[in-house]
Order: C-alpha cells, then structure tokens, then sequence
C-alpha cells in the first residue's frame, strides 16, 4: 500500500510537471481523470474511463478525457497498446521501468500480466543473432483462460 500511494504521489508529480511545460493548468476535471485512472487500474478503454469520471462527474466531456489520455500516453505515463483488432486501444499506467507482457483470452478478453526471464534472454539472444541492439518489444500471448477453456470449443465461435 505504501508503495502504491509512493508510485500515485510520483505520477502526480510527473503529470503536474508535463502540464506545466506544455503551458496546461491543473484543473479538477484533469485531477478527477488522474485520481479515476488509479481506481481503475490496468488495461482500460478510453469509454471505461470516460464512464467511470461521468459517474463521479457528468461535466467531464469525452475530449477532456482523451486530449488528457493524449497528454498522459505523449509524456510517456500512460502505455497505449493494441491488444487485437476487436478490443480497440488499452491503456495502463507505465509504473517505473518494469517491463511485463501479457496473455490475452480469446473469448472474455481477459488480460494478465507476466514477466519470464527466459523469454527476455531468448529475445537478447534472436536479436543479437541477427544483429540488432533491442530498444523495445511487446509480447502478446492469445489463448483461453481457465474459465473460458472448458467451455465447450462450439460456443468459441470463430475465435478459436
């Protein structure tokens, strides 16, 4: 717990300073948007959070949200990704340097994180073979979680 309020006062501080160079004030609705965004946790829709800020306050327009998710993904606090062509964009909070991948349910579009050292060592050693320097990556596993495997393939449809 502590170290989430430590890593929440930190982005805050970062959020606050990216706002101040690009000459934007701290508004209440962008600090609604800040303090929703930490409740909601990881791997979120834009419509999630615009629902979920509309619940706490229904001024907060959409474009307020997105120009502020623009301005979170730009300064590098907010990772955008592009789980598959249905799930439209995610966001989760970029905390730290610590890199993860995720595996990702066909069927509830669950999404899990994972880290695996041999992963990441066979990475650095492909791309060492074929001569390139890794800067980044992002690994995404796609199958079925438990709850979703054991029911029957029929009702999977086309995205087994």
């Amino acid at each position: 717990m502590v170290t989430e309020l430590r890593e929440r006062k930190r982005l805050r501080a970062e959020l606050e300073s990216v706002m101040v160079r690009r000459g934007l004030r701290s508004t209440s609705q962008r600090r609604l948007i800040l303090d929703r965004l930490f409740e909601i946790g990881e791997h979120f829709t834009a419509d999630d959070l615009i629902a979920d800020v509309r619940q706490a306050d229904a001024s907060v327009g959409s474009a307020t949200v997105y120009r502020t998710l623009r301005m979170l993904v730009e300064s590098g606090l907010l990772e955008e990704h592009h789980f598959s062509d249905h799930e439209g964009t995610r966001f989760e909070l970029h905390v730290g340097d610590k890199h993860h991948d995720h595996i990702i349910c066909m069927t509830c579009g669950k999404i899990r994180e994972f880290e695996e050292p041999l992963i990441e060592q066979l990475q650095e050693r492909v791309a060492e073979q074929l001569g390139f320097t890794l800067e980044s990556h992002t690994h995404q596993l796609y199958g079925y979680c438990a709850d979703c495997a054991v029911a029957p393939a029929k009702s999977r449809g086309a995205k087994g």
